[in-house]
């Protein structure tokens, strides 16, 4: 449960800061000209990276 939790806290931070917060595009306006295709796989790969980081350093 503890990797889910922090997968998830660090998703819904990620698309709450995407689409309510940066009203003025100053954080991911570079991603402007890109297709929502491109903008779910940036979202899918960063959540996939998130994961393998959090299961790499939990690991003994």
């Amino acid at each position: 449960m503890g990797a889910f939790g922090a997968l998830v806290i660090v998703v819904v931070a990620v698309v709450v800061d995407f689409f309510w917060l940066d009203v003025d595009q100053k954080r991911w306006g570079w991603m402007k000209s890109w297709t929502k295709f491109q903008k779910g796989l940036f979202f899918s790969g960063f959540a996939i990276v998130s994961v393998l980081i959090y299961v790499g350093l939990s690991l003994e």
